[in-house]
């Protein structure tokens, strides 16, 4: 699509307004209900939809259909990212009051990185048609890494604090206790960083790793820098809600591993075609149709089966007894 400067920042605009109404909403710390969470779910959901009927009147059923496959799949590469969140949290002991805040400012901070990923990917892919062939080849090694992590339970494992993590740590100092949601106290005359801020930078910055894979397998469904955008954004703006919603129902998604998988290299070996395409090899490529629909299967799929497997598994023990 041709979007004018005029639509991008009245879309800026409309993303920021609702970041805070968002923020307004939950700027009070509490414990956040099953009942809360479900309602603002389906908003960000029904608002995801919403911005896909406008763009299905705007630019017609193209983008419309890259901009569903795209929020799918960031969507459903954003419930792999709770396992982590899930261990961030214990790792940091962070209060279940606080821990809303902390998803929020962390989501944020992920949002504004990831535009500058996006922006280096737009870049880069308008100059170099050839890293498709990279970001294919990445994508299906992310997919044998994601299969060979869940074998060995991948997500069971403890979080480690990332280099830039502890660097910041060594130089401001860390604070032995949280201090409501403050983000730095004064201690013995010398200004340092507390627990809260500590987390907020953690859920951020391990973000922005996930968009190492999430980012280049958007760009296989669409290449318009406008819809890897909004898909992103409206993915991550619900991420806050889904957490608090599925965050007991994540040990049941015993097989998402397996399906992203499935999805990441589906889409690897289809950025693989286009770069073939692109370089004049007559091969047949994959339409925005049968992708969504591929995607839309894995993930039923997957958490059907998810669902069934730990059915059984707490049913074993009853029968044993």
């Amino acid at each position: 699509m041709n979007i004018s400067l005029t639509v991008w920042l009245l879309t800026i605009a409309a993303l920021c307004a609702l970041v805070g109404a968002d923020f307004l909403i939950g700027r009070k710390p509490h414990d956040v209900s099953i009942k809360e969470a479900g309602v603002w779910t389906v908003v960000w959901v029904v608002l995801a939809c919403l911005f896909g009927l406008g763009l299905l009147i705007y630019g017609g059923s193209g983008p419309t259909g890259e901009f569903f496959a795209g929020y799918i799949t960031e969507k459903s590469l954003s419930v792999d990212n709770l396992f982590v969140f899930v261990l961030i949290m214990g790792k940091f002991a962070v209060p279940s009051q606080y821990q809303q805040r902390v998803l929020m400012v962390g989501v944020l901070v992920a949002l504004v990185l990831r535009a500058g990923f996006i922006a280096a990917g737009a870049a880069i892919i308008s100059t170099f048609s050839w890293v498709f062939y990279i970001f294919g080849a990445f994508l299906i090694w992310t997919a044998w890494k994601l299969v060979q992590d869940a074998r060995k339970g991948g997500h069971e494992e403890e979080y480690e604090e990332n280099k830039l993590l502890k660097i910041a740590e060594r130089r401001f100092g860390v604070a032995d206790r949280y201090h409501g949601t403050k983000l730095f106290i004064t201690e013995n005359g010398k200004r340092i960083m507390t627990p809260m801020l500590v987390v907020m930078l953690a859920i951020g910055s391990t973000d922005v790793l996930f968009a190492l894979d999430s980012i280049p397998a958007i760009y296989g469904l669409t290449q318009d820098p406008y819809i890897v955008f909004t898909a992103n954004a409206f993915a991550l703006m619900g991420l806050r809600q889904l957490y608090f919603l599925i965050g007991g129902l994540l040990k049941k998604l015993v097989h998402l591993s397996y399906g992203l998988s499935v999805i990441l290299g589906f889409i690897g070996v289809k950025l693989v075609l286009h770069a073939l395409h692109e370089s004049g090899v007559r091969v047949p490529e994959i339409s925005i149709p049968f992708s969504l629909g591929f995607i839309v299967l894995v993930l039923a799929v997957t958490t059907f089966t998810s669902l069934w497997a730990t059915r059984t598994q707490d049913a074993e023990p009853a029968v044993k007894s």
